[in-house]
């Protein structure tokens, strides 16, 4: 009898001992993992998701001298735009401009690029005088008010003045997507025209995000990949070369 209540009592203990060690190395693998992968979100399988790191490049511009380079300005005007959330509504404006709680895909790029010093209704209105034949919606027939916000019309302006760049993204090549900066300005063909500024915000593989107002007002999101249309152009503004 005494043999049998030994061993109860030593199961007992054992299983004492189990449970504190478990608990114990538990413990020490949480702040191991909350230490070494310096509390890095987890994906859906509890997994520490790793992130690309994609170099900055640093177009030396400045356009208004406010000290903030010209892309930096221009992402920064996009999400001025995001804030704002301005109503998608497509109509005409005397004068050109709608009201800062309305717009359209194309009214986000010229309030980014206005926030960088550049004005691309003036520029355009000048350059659809000198050239209506380089600008397909206009016709011959120049309208202040509508052309600069028109996709095509936009489209041809930046083939005519931008840095083109490269139209493929591969996930998770930094060479490539370094290729892809906040600030940048993309155009996506038919059947559905659309314009957007890249972001500089990036998802886990390195892949920018997209500021653009395809209703039901302008947002961030991975419109980049998404975007019914091809990706027609990826312009970075002003060229430097």
């Amino acid at each position: 009898m005494a043999i049998i209540k030994d061993n109860k009592k030593f199961n007992r203990l054992t299983k004492t001992l189990v449970f504190i060690t478990a608990a114990l190395l538990l413990f020490v693998l949480y702040k191991w993992q909350s230490n070494s992968y310096n509390r890095l979100p987890l994906n859906l399988h509890g997994l520490v998701e790793k992130h690309l790191v994609v170099e900055k490049v640093v177009l030396a511009s400045d356009q208004d001298g406010d000290g903030i380079y010209d892309l930096d300005d221009i992402v920064q005007g996009a999400r001025k735009d995001l804030e704002a959330k301005p109503t998608y509504k497509d109509a005409y404006y005397a004068g050109g401009y709608p009201p800062e709680n309305e717009g359209v895909c194309t009214d986000v790029i010229w309030r980014a690029l206005q926030n960088a010093g550049y004005e691309l209704k003036e520029m355009m209105d000048r350059d659809i005088q000198e050239h209506p034949e380089d600008y397909p919606r206009v016709d011959g027939a120049p309208e202040p008010n509508i052309d600069f916000r028109r996709v095509p019309n936009q489209e041809s302006f930046f083939k005519k003045y931008a840095e083109q760049l490269t139209v493929e993204i591969r996930p998770w090549d930094a060479e490539n997507l370094k290729q892809w900066q906040g600030g940048d300005i993309v155009v996506f063909g038919p059947p559905y025209d659309h314009v957007g500024v890249v972001s500089d915000k990036r998802r886990a593989d390195g892949v920018p995000l997209l500021i653009h107002n395809a209703g039901p007002r302008t947002r961030e999101d991975n419109g980049l990949l998404t975007w019914p249309s091809p990706l027609a152009y990826h312009f970075r503004y002003p060229r430097m070369n």
